[in-house]
């Protein structure tokens, strides 16, 4: 489910057309199945080091997503063990994860961590929904997530324009009380994912509603954007709002002009991102070896 880049200029949309479907789908009871999992024990973790590492990683959990060749569950758990160890990010948003294989990990994490997590969801052509189920055997429900070592409270998933008939994906938004943080994580939707209307565009509605829901300066979002950064390279730079780049800095941004960045997937592209209002130490890319998306580490400060 990663989009392939293109040289030809795309036109806009009919957009009244798309916003009245997706209106009348939303009036459907579309349902967003949100699973929050955290031991509810006094937090004693409030930070002595007033910073923090976020990371984000599609993990390409997801097997029958074009990912058979990017390891089994066993070589993607400890990538992500190392992650919360060795690499030190002590809150990670998660893409095209299972899960009940993310809670494996979180459990041998210790009790300290907690989740939150967002299944996908099928929208059929009679309107009908369903989880997306990872094909591993007793992997779970696939979905993307936030693993957190520190408590997450006011858990929300933020409702953006999906597609009529396809994969559902979306936003999901929680605090981190410990830094003081609000972190919302993405997948956005690909290129051609509606089925019923291949030629509708999504992103640029799903990139403004998390913008949206992150304006607040102490926040940390991003996720799989599923698009390149803006410039002139990219024809599909009229998808990206005000926000990301200006009020709030690119991990990867180099200064205040600069909308570059190293690639995040083996491609490469740069379709994964972490964005914030506050001060950030450094950023970094990993090859995990264990998806075809590198994993984006920021360092920010939240004194």
């Amino acid at each position: 489910m990663h989009p392939a880049s293109s040289s030809s200029v795309p036109g806009r949309p009919d957009r009244r057309r798309r916003r009245l479907a997706l209106a009348a789908a939303a009036l459907l009871g579309l349902a967003t199945a949100v699973t929050v999992l955290q031991t509810y024990r006094p937090d004693h973790s409030y930070a002595s080091s007033r910073a923090l590492t976020v990371a984000t990683w599609n993990m390409c959990g997801v097997q029958q997503w074009g990912c058979a060749a990017t390891g089994g569950w066993t070589l993607k758990r400890r990538e992500l063990d190392e992650l919360a160890t060795r690499a030190g990010a002590r809150v990670i948003f998660l893409q095209e994860t299972c899960a009940t294989e993310l809670e494996s990990v979180r459990e041998g994490l210790g009790r300290s961590w907690h989740t939150a997590f967002h299944a996908y969801a099928r929208r059929d052509t009679s309107g009908r929904t369903a989880p997306v189920r990872c094909a591993t055997p007793g992997a779970g429900t696939a979905g993307f997530a936030i693993l957190s070592a520190y408590r997450l409270s006011a858990v929300a998933s933020v409702s953006s324009q999906q597609p009529t008939v396809g994969v559902q994906r979306g936003i999901l938004c929680a605090t981190v009380a410990a830094h003081d943080l609000r972190v919302c994580t993405a997948h956005l939707s690909p290129r051609h994912s509606d089925a019923a209307h291949p030629g509708w565009e999504f992103r640029d509605n799903q990139l403004k509603t998390l913008a949206a829901a992150a304006a607040a300066r102490r926040t940390v979002y991003g996720g799989d954007l599923n698009v390149n950064p803006p410039g002139a390279a990219n024809p599909y730079s009229w998808v990206w709002p005000s926000g990301p780049y200006s009020s709030h800095r690119e991990c990867d941004q180099s200064s205040a002009s600069s909308r570059a960045g190293r690639s995040t997937h083996v491609s490469g592209h740069k379709f994964d991102y972490l964005f914030t209002g506050l001060s950030t130490v450094r950023c970094t890319v990993r090859d995990t070896g264990a998806s075809d998306h590198y994993a984006l580490l920021l360092r920010v400060r939240t004194d």
